[in-house]
């Protein structure tokens, strides 16, 4: 309980605070950073411990394992997203003489 006090009368006003947690960011088990995945057959995102390899909801209540198919998947799509990313270097761009 919070109190504040006016500083011209005696009233004095509790306020009760609640904090809320708002997503799981770390994994309570390892320690590790977890990553939202949106799932939309289900219409929620999900958070994804890589070290653990297990999902929880925003509530950081358990909800499955990550199965052997998903992480597949997510290797391909990573490997895809790899070889369509340019590695060339950009052409430095010259300026004309005399130009300020």
């Amino acid at each position: 309980m919070n109190c504040i006090k006016f500083s011209d009368s005696d009233t004095v006003i509790q306020i009760e605070v609640k904090l809320q947690k708002i997503m799981p960011l770390l994994c309570k088990d390892c320690s590790g950073r977890r990553f939202p995945i949106a799932f939309p057959d289900q219409r929620d995102a999900l958070w994804l411990c890589e070290n653990c390899k297990n999902f929880v909801n925003i509530k950081d209540e358990f909800v499955r394992e990550w199965t052997k198919e998903e992480m597949d998947e997510n290797k391909i799509k990573l490997e895809n997203f790899q070889k369509d990313v340019t590695t060339e270097k950009t052409p430095e761009k010259k300026r004309r003489s005399g130009v300020n």
